[in-house]
């Protein structure tokens, strides 16, 4: 693997671990709280999270990545929490997934981040350059696990 390919998972792994970091002292009952003027919960920033590297790997190399289809419902762009139900995965399920995903991912797609695509719409091309996005997109949606966090207190 070349260097640029392994400091970008290290990256991954640093910001996920920031992730995971802020989730440190919120309980279950914590991340289900939906501020006032907010849209959505930690639990929901979550979500979004762990779907949104997959949905833009789906979208570049057109195959089915292993996130269940009701991933899309509760966490997809534009859902809320009050899409969410009895089956949708739990804060300590939500946690564990998050934790693994960027050896998931290393494992996976590793070996293919320089594989050339039709571009998206956002003209990404390869598989580095979705996970270079989705990192940066992660950093957005710990701000907001961030702010509901300062709500609460």
């Amino acid at each position: 693997m070349k260097e640029r390919h392994i400091n970008l998972f290290k990256q991954l792994e640093t910001y996920r671990a920031d992730v995971l970091d802020s989730l440190n002292g919120v309980s279950a009952e914590e991340a289900e709280v939906i501020p006032n003027n907010f849209k959505n919960n930690i639990r929901w920033n979550m979500g979004h999270i762990y779907l949104d590297q997959y949905l833009w790997i789906e979208a570049l190399t057109k195959e089915k990545t292993e996130v269940p289809d009701n991933f899309r419902d509760w966490f997809g762009y534009g859902t809320t929490p009050i899409h969410f139900s009895t089956e949708t995965p739990s804060y300590i399920e939500l946690k564990k997934l998050l934790k693994g995903q960027p050896t998931n991912l290393m494992q996976n797609f590793g070996h293919r981040l320089e594989e050339v695509y039709p571009p998206t719409e956002m003209g990404m091309r390869t598989i580095e350059q979705v996970l270079i996005r989705t990192i940066f997109h992660e950093g957005m949606h710990l701000q907001a696990i961030n702010d509901i966090k300062k709500w609460l207190l």
